[in-house]
């Protein structure tokens, strides 16, 4: 792979200068340079995009107040790999974190200092997520993910659903190399993958305020590998499952459900129920 050199750690300044932004790519060129203008941070930004075999190749763009770096793949072998590698680089060249986003999503302003002190003071802390307001191309509104902010209540309900939105996460990079980095076993379901194995050795928690907007995107992974999610997603519930909590098993007969109903159906559904409950 092919990589534009990310800067030594001796030569970053600023507040952020151990944080970096992580966006794994498949082509949308456009979607990436509007993903990282969106930052607003009041130090230099560094993002890392992993091109996961685009045609044409992703171009850094560029971007006020931001260094862009693009590491290529040899050939497009999936968000798992991409991600896996984007870790090791960014912990090659001595970055502390890695802040999540995909290209399509934006950002809230000041999303990385916020996330950088609560991890800086409470170092327990592998993974932090913040609440998102999912909406749709548009950008029009559709309803607001309010994961736990507590991590004992994330851990009773890992499996119920999911414990953090993967794309507004900030992590410790040594953390995540500690329980094996991303993997490619559960394909669709990395994100849980890791976070149930850094809940094992680590805290994970949520900060309590909007910190991404999650474009819902019919092309994604949730929608495009639908069923190899589901099904990785049960199999992790299988090996996590604790039969004395009642919401490990309603968690996986949620998730059976779900492979039974379809894609836009579950769509309408988690639509109305989100808008009947910011309508009280």
């Amino acid at each position: 792979m092919n990589s534009a050199a990310l800067p030594a750690s001796d030569a970053r300044e600023g507040a952020l200068a151990d944080v970096a932004v992580l966006m794994p790519a498949y082509n949308g060129q456009d979607d990436v340079a509007r993903t990282l203008a969106s930052f607003d941070e009041d130090a230099t930004i560094y993002a890392l995009i992993v091109d996961d075999g685009s045609t044409p190749p992703i171009v850094a763009p560029e971007v006020p107040g931001m260094r862009v770096e693009v590491l290529r793949m040899p050939k497009n072998g999936g968000i798992e790999r991409a991600l896996q590698a984007g870790i090791e680089a960014l912990a090659a060249r001595g970055f502390r974190y890695a802040a999540r986003i995909d290209a399509g999503d934006l950002a809230a302003p000041r999303r990385l200092a916020k996330q950088r002190s609560r991890m800086e003071s409470e170092p327990a802390l592998a993974a932090l997520g913040t609440w998102t307001q999912v909406v749709n191309r548009a950008g029009e509104p559709l309803f607001m993910l309010r994961p736990s902010a507590d991590a004992r209540a994330l851990r009773r309900t890992r499996l119920l659903r999911s414990p953090l939105v993967h794309p507004s996460v900030m992590l410790r990079v040594d953390a995540v190399l500690a329980v094996g980095n991303y993997r490619v076993m559960y394909p669709a379901a990395e994100d849980l993958d890791l976070f149930l194995r850094l809940m094992e050795r680590y805290e994970c928690a949520n900060l309590p305020e909007l910190g991404l907007y999650y474009e819902l995107n019919e092309g994604g992974i949730s929608a495009t590998k639908r069923r190899r999610q589901i099904v990785s997603t049960l199999r992790l519930q299988m090996r996590y499952l604790d039969p004395a909590n009642w919401r490990d098993w309603l968690g996986l007969a949620k998730n059976i459900l779900h492979f039974v109903t379809p894609y836009r159906a579950l769509r309408l559904l988690k639509t109305s129920l989100a808008g009947k409950r910011q309508g009280h």
